[in-house]
């Protein structure tokens, strides 16, 4: 007779737990949805993160993850799908650690999740961030393959955003490659190369005359350039 009743109160028990997970998903998935009409970020956070506790899986992850990565919030983005390279990874999941790792200073590890993407769906965008990324590592060669592939693969409607100033600005697509394959150049030899990097820079800047970068960036390397000998 015990052991009927102690049967009895787990199962009495298990099928109350299983209802309330169900009213607790249906109220969180309820939140999520209300919290996305509203644009309530830390809301969205919230709710997928309860989400993901009560009835976990990968694309609720992912989806958590890209969210931080697009508020900055990288290091929460790399907490929530780790970093490891894991050959089952979707595309979100392989751009949250390529693009989290970058932002974090880890661009050789950056590096190989960038591959990925870029393997499997090569892009334009994919490619100015593999070749900036060989560049600051300076491994020119393959840096400049991606930049060379970009410069010939953008299309006019194509742009890049930069913030170096204090107003953001727009240049083409076409214009940021070329400002690579002007640095490219120029690092590749840093003394032969300098009128033929700041040739490519000046090309940079007529298709692009705001390009703020790219000026000071001509400049910069024209100033490497030995002053004449006094007599």
């Amino acid at each position: 007779m015990k052991k009927l009743v102690v049967i009895l109160l787990l199962f009495i028990t298990a099928n109350t737990v299983g209802q309330t997970n169900q009213e607790l998903l249906k109220h969180y998935e309820a939140y999520y949805k209300q919290m996305k009409q509203q644009g309530d970020v830390q809301g969205v956070i919230n709710g997928l993160t309860h989400l993901a506790v009560l009835e976990p899986n990968q694309a609720r992850k992912d989806t958590l993850a890209l969210i931080y990565m697009s508020e900055g919030m990288h290091v929460q983005a790399l907490n929530t799908v780790g970093i490891e390279n894991n050959a089952a990874d979707s595309e979100i999941a392989i751009e949250v650690k390529a693009v989290s790792l970058k932002a974090l200073n880890e661009t050789e590890r950056a590096l190989v999740f960038f591959e990925k993407l870029f393997n499997r769906n090569p892009n334009v965008s994919v490619a100015y961030e593999l070749a900036e990324s060989y560049l600051q590592t300076n491994q020119l060669e393959k840096a400049k393959t991606y930049a060379d592939y970009g410069a010939e693969n953008s299309t006019d409607k194509m742009g890049k955003t930069f913030y170096e100033s204090q107003q953001p600005y727009q240049v083409p697509l076409k214009a940021a490659f070329m400002y690579l394959q002007g640095l490219i150049t120029f690092n590749q030899d840093k003394t032969a190369n300098i009128d033929a990097a700041a040739s490519i820079l000046e090309e940079a800047i007529k298709l692009a005359p705001n390009f703020n970068l790219a000026r000071l960036s001509k400049n910069a390397i024209l100033n490497q350039k030995p002053k004449p000998k006094e007599d």
